[in-house]
């Protein structure tokens, strides 16, 4: 009988906090929409007095200085400048007396939530032994949190020398301190910036890069230490995020055998560092602790292969053009203002869109799912194509019930000879686009802006409500190649995080879950501000310069 199943006590356990955490997802996800009468839920205002400081390090954690130097063989100075160009100090700017730093990785409002974590074998430069390390951006270092014994290393690469994991974490508070409880949606969004990131700076050195969907958020915190209690005494705690192979060679499943081995070395290993303190003063946001619990990551055993298709090295930015790619990544900034009557040309712009789309063209994808972002863009400014509404399905399967679930009669009509590029909707969308963006101007002064739109209810239904989280992701490795080809084209791009949810979907007539915006960005020709005077992000930059 179809009930029997429910009658064992383990499955009635499992099928409930399943569908509680379900229901714990939408609870959240509708309870943080900004609406056109109300803005999600935060403190309204800025309050200095418990601003968190920009940087994390580990007291009596031992140091290891990197250098930028590229070199093939995954070494010490390979590791620093992939570091360097994935999640490190990209400028210093100062206004009078105000000095602050941007990094690699975008962020929003340049909070940084994200912390990322080396685990790798004895390496010249590092520790003589197999060991877990925490990346500190301000100084381009590595401190040593745990050094632990070889033998299951050893097991887990199968021997290869060519292998090390990259593990990020999030800091909530770092972004609750000023958006409030819509906090959690940016922090995936930075987690999917810095895996996109990670991904195209390993390139730059010959590695791959790819998600391990097989890791657990509890073993994530074992593997990276955010989990001692007696290392985060007063400090802020870190949530689990990913782990990432980086490698020179081969598929990512060398690194499936051997993890609970490593972890058993690890918990065993010498620790060593105590975190340091953010703020002395916070504001607790229940319904962000609410949706971690819900969407904490049991690991997935039989992931989809997809990444083992979409692994290939990929193309870095600027490459077409015969750029330099590295200086793209460093002078990658967010814009805060377009000039509002610059136009693209429509060859740049399809170039742009085919970065976005998975495949050997793609910026970066190091994601094991099939894309579940698609693009709802509103062209303001290109040449040789008409101002208006269009929609790119990031999966050509995934247009026709992009078409269903639209409740309004649009064109749909066949925009571009190869992408799946439609035209819904002609006509001047510019002051529809900066009201839908929380009316800021910024998304109707550029060439186009857009809305990414996940496939929502189905992504939950395939792979459960932890991969809530993994939307985000994909939106911040979309918004991290839209950023990189902007630079390479001579223009900028912006993230914008504030929008009005539930208007977008009314402007497609999307109904219910099924689809839900996640994300909007923007790419324009912007205004610089001649006010702020920039320095490069470390010390040994200035003298080489």
């Amino acid at each position: 009988m179809e009930t029997a199943a429910y009658d064992v006590p383990g499955l009635r356990i499992q099928e409930r906090t399943a569908s509680s955490a379900r229901a714990a997802v939408e609870r959240y996800h509708d309870g943080t929409k900004h609406h056109f009468h109300q803005f999600a839920r935060s403190l309204g205002y800025l309050d200095w007095a418990s601003q968190p400081r920009p940087f994390r390090a580990f007291a009596g954690a031992p140091v290891f200085p990197l250098y930028p130097e590229p070199s093939a063989p995954i070494g010490s100075q390979a590791v620093g400048d992939l570091l360097r160009h994935a999640l490190g100090l990209s400028a210093w700017k100062q206004f009078g007396a105000s000095r602050w730093a941007l990094r690699v990785n975008p962020s929003s409002g340049n909070l940084h939530p994200t912390e990322a974590y080396v685990v790798c074998g004895a390496m010249r430069g590092l520790a003589e032994t197999p060991a877990v390390y925490h990346y500190a951006a301000d100084r381009h270092t590595l401190e040593r949190r745990c050094a632990f014994e070889d033998g299951a290393w050893k097991v887990m690469c199968d021997g290869r020398s060519d292998v090390l994991l990259i593990a990020l974490t999030s800091i909530h508070w770092r972004e609750a301190w000023k958006y409030g409880e819509r906090a959690f949606r940016y922090c995936q969004h930075d987690l999917g910036h810095a895996i996109a990131a990670v991904s195209c700076a390993a390139a730059l050195v010959g590695w791959r890069a790819a998600l391990l969907p097989m890791w657990s958020h509890r073993a994530v915190a074992s593997l990276t230490g955010v989990d001692r209690d007696e290392d985060f005494i007063d400090a802020e705690r870190e949530e689990p995020g990913c782990v990432m192979a980086i490698y020179g060679s081969g598929a990512p499943e060398i690194v499936r055998d051997g993890g609970e081995a490593l972890l058993e070395a690890v918990r065993n290993g010498a620790w060593s560092g105590r975190a340091s303190q953010l703020s002395e003063d916070h504001v607790e946001w229940t319904f962000i602790d609410e949706i971690a619990r819900a969407t904490a990551d049991p690991g997935r055993a039989d992931s989809p292969g997809h990444a083992r298709q979409l692994s290939s090295p990929h193309a870095a930015p600027g490459e077409a053009a015969q750029l330099n790619p590295r200086a793209i990544i460093l002078q990658r900034r967010s814009a805060v203002a377009f000039d509002g009557h610059s136009a693209i040309d429509r060859q740049v712009f399809f170039e742009m869109l085919s970065r976005v789309m998975p495949g050997r063209h793609a910026s970066s994808y190091p994601l094991w799912w099939a894309p579940r972002i698609h693009l709802a863009i509103f062209v303001h400014r290109v040449a040789g194509v008409a101002p208006g509404l269009y929609l790119l399905a990031r999966d050509r399967d995934a247009l026709d019930r992009l078409r269903a679930a639209c409740g309004r009669e649009f064109l749909w009509e066949a925009a571009h000879a190869d992408l799946p590029f439609v035209c819904l909707a002609r006509g001047d969308c510019r002051s529809l686009a900066a009201r839908l963006s929380c009316d800021q101007d910024i998304a109707a002064d550029g060439f186009f802006s857009l809305g990414m739109i996940a496939d929502f209810d189905d992504s939950l239904d395939t792979y459960g409500p932890s991969f809530y989280r993994n939307l985000f992701w994909e939106s911040g490795v979309v918004g991290q190649a839209l950023y990189l080809e902007a630079e390479a084209a001579g223009v900028r791009a912006t993230g914008i995080g504030c929008f009005y949810d539930d208007p977008v979907h009314d402007v497609l007539g999307l109904q219910g879950h099924a689809f839900q915006s996640l994300y909007h960005f923007t790419v324009g020709m912007a205004v610089e501000d001649a006010r702020l005077t920039t320095e490069p992000g470390y010390g040994w930059e200035v003298a080489s310069s």
